[in-house]
């Protein structure tokens, strides 16, 4: 039987994991339900944060209470839509007898719930896309699945297996700056702009990546000491994409602007994920 230590031998936690301790009584009288033994030991262990940059548990602790944020709007949210397609809304839906409670979502916005029939032990996993309003049903429960599905021995319809391949791992949650450079063409090779910017911000870990058919990339990558995620695309524009913590901003300013001249190119502007401009 596939526990959570099984897990943590898979993808190791954080050493000091993010609002990850609190108080499962008061949840638990909350949801007017019990939960599973493992996803409190989930919580406990991993608290807020990714695996793999898809997938985020739902810890009911901390600022946000997010299992509790979610579960309580559930039915509101889903109630007009099942009304007008019932036949396409085959489960209930949360505080309902055996509804779905959902305990992780995804950056695609997809919600990992649970069957709430029986003993909390025994509810099983039903992965949910409500934008393609498609489940699927697996006989496990949040560790086992995660476990299965991070290993590459549960598969699901909606799931992309690709966010498992450049590695596992698990990311805490830090609060981040996301800044945006859009840098001019280079005279230098891809690949050689690549290795300019990771050497400038080593040790760096490989995070993901694709090329189009046209040969346009987009490469991820986090450099592991300093807490920063980067993208390098050469896709939509050429860009350098990079979030850190707000503390280390002139750091980043520095850092990014020079290597983009070591890298053969001029910062044309840099942007927050609002589009405002920054460090001009």
């Amino acid at each position: 039987m596939t526990t959570i230590d099984d897990l943590v031998a898979l993808v190791p936690p954080p050493t000091e994991p993010v609002d990850a301790r609190g108080d499962w009584h008061e949840v638990e009288a909350a949801l007017g339900l019990a939960l599973p033994t493992d996803f409190k030991a989930l919580i406990e262990r991993y608290g807020l944060g990714q695996f793999v940059d898809h997938i985020t548990p739902l810890t009911p602790f901390g600022a946000h209470g997010l299992l509790i944020e979610r579960a309580q709007g559930l039915l509101g949210r889903e109630r007009p839509f099942r009304e007008k397609y019932p036949a396409e809304c085959p489960y209930p839906f949360y505080p309902e007898p055996g509804g779905l409670l959902e305990w992780a979502g995804t950056d695609n916005g997809d919600a990992l719930c649970w069957l709430t029939e029986g003993e909390p032990d025994d509810w099983r996993v039903v992965v949910w896309n409500p934008r393609a309003v498609a489940y699927h049903e697996h006989e496990a429960g949040a560790a086992r699945f995660l476990h299965g599905w991070l290993g590459g021995r549960i598969s699901t319809r909606i799931l992309s297996d690709e966010f498992r391949q450049a590695g596992l791992w698990f990311e805490p949650f830090r609060v981040r700056e996301h800044v945006t450079l859009t840098l001019s063409d280079s005279a230098l090779p891809y690949d050689e702009r690549l290795r300019i910017l990771r050497e400038a911000l080593a040790p760096t870990e490989h995070r993901g990546g694709y090329e189009d058919e046209d040969g346009d990339r987009q490469d991820h990558f986090a450099a592991t000491h300093l807490g920063w995620r980067l993208t390098y695309a050469s896709d939509f524009d050429h860009q350098i994409l990079a979030a850190f913590p707000p503390e280390d901003e002139q750091r980043a300013r520095v850092t990014l602007y020079d290597t983009a001249r070591r890298m053969g190119c001029r910062v044309l502007s840099a942007t927050t994920r609002l589009g405002e401009p920054v460090w001009t």
